[in-house]
């Protein structure tokens, strides 16, 4: 038996978040009986339960915000320290999602390798490079960073776009790299018509008439320079913008540079929590728009891509390397966007039919959740 202990994620049940709905899935997906999942969670309730045939702990947190979460990851490293010690025997691999530990690993790596255990890691996107970071905070992220993968034996990397910025960065001073994808479903909504009908009314939109934007509100995900130009095109469709804006100082400041208000077009309209919805909103939106280029594989673009018609999305590499010819392409030169926008406003049914079917098909053979939990499992079980 393996044992693959999960740190750094919130824990399970996943309620939101990337690295939540990534071992949400990989334990539901179990395919190998010759695996065994240990998911530490947040929680100050310490004690053990079931969850996907996975053995879930929780580890209280012991300070609030960013420090918190840190000094987390080491007590869980504590436990899974004794845990080892009193399981000689067994097969021990220790899988840390997120740079956050930073050079607290450094002591813990070196008590998990004398007990025999090796250490993986998933250093997700670029943190460092978010705008909402202080320059102190990104060089301490950065430095983060470079503690993780120095000091575990195989980053994961879940695009093929960071897994080589690993390479050119530290270079020898990583012992091994892969590039395994994030995952995600291709089957249809069952959200009932009912129910979809009640959002549309609610907020004023028509089915298949609006351009949809999901996703985190924070500066680098380039909401001004999609609202700008969408503000700037011709279009007579909606712009729906599915986030959380509430006590949101960008909102304030994005609302003042660009006069969005004024634009019956743009609605802001919340959060969507009920998963079906949210994917019946993507399969009945006219066109996606992704503006996201900070990170790895981000799972909003893969639901999008798995769910919506057309896609328009920044043509960054970590974007270009999941949409393929899936998808149509703008940069953040003035003008460009809006002139796509009116662009895909002009296709013919066939176009969006076959940009359709590659986007479904692109997700279906390289992110099926089946297909991305098998690679996991032989990563774990080779060792």
């Amino acid at each position: 038996m393996t044992h693959v202990f999960i740190v750094g994620s919130k824990g399970i049940p996943a309620q939101y978040g990337g690295f939540e709905t990534f071992v949400e899935n990989l334990t539901a997906g179990k395919q190998s009986k010759d695996l065994m999942y240990h998911v530490s969670c947040m929680n100050n309730d310490e004690k053990h339960f079931e969850h996907n045939d996975a053995d879930c702990f929780n580890v209280r947190v012991p300070l609030p915000g960013a420090p918190g979460r840190i000094f987390h990851v080491g007590l869980v490293l504590n436990q899974v320290e004794e845990w080892a010690k009193q399981h000689p025997q067994e097969k021990v691999i220790v899988c840390i999602l997120g740079c956050r530990i930073g050079p607290l690993l450094i002591p813990h790596a070196k008590k998990l390798h004398k007990l025999g255990a090796k250490v993986y890691c998933n250093p997700d996107g670029l943190e460092w490079k978010r705008s909402k970071w202080s320059a102190p905070a990104k060089a301490f992220l950065r430095y983060c960073e470079k503690c993780l993968v120095e000091n575990s034996d195989l980053a994961i990397c879940d695009s093929v776009n960071i897994e080589k910025y690993i390479k050119d960065t530290y270079g020898s001073r990583v012992k091994d790299t892969t590039f395994i994808a994030y995952g995600a479903y291709t089957d249809r909504s069952q959200c009932d018509e009912e129910k979809l009908n009640e959002w549309y009314t609610q907020f004023n939109v028509n089915r298949g008439d609006y351009y949809l934007i999901v996703g985190r509100f924070v500066p680098e995900n380039n909401y001004e320079t999609m609202i700008t130009e969408f503000m700037r095109s011709k279009t007579e469709k909606d712009l729906i913008i599915i986030t959380n804006v509430e006590h949101n100082k960008f909102y304030e400041q994005l609302r003042e540079k660009t006069g969005f208000e004024k634009d019956k077009r743009i609605k802001f309209v919340g959060t969507v929590y009920d998963q079906d919805l949210l994917k019946k909103i993507r399969e009945e939106a006219y066109g996606y728009l992704h503006g996201h280029e900070v990170g790895g594989t981000n799972p909003s673009l893969l639901e999008a891509l798995a769910s919506t018609r057309l896609n328009l999305l920044l043509g960054v590499g970590f974007n270009k390397e999941v949409g393929e010819d899936s998808a149509l392409y703008w940069s953040k030169d003035s003008g460009n966007l809006a002139a796509l926008l009116e662009q895909a406003d002009a296709l013919d049914a066939d176009t969006i039919t076959l940009l359709d079917k590659r986007s479904t098909d692109r997700v279906r053979d390289a992110y099926s959740w089946e297909k991305i939990v098998g690679e996991y499992e032989k990563t774990f079980l080779e060792g």
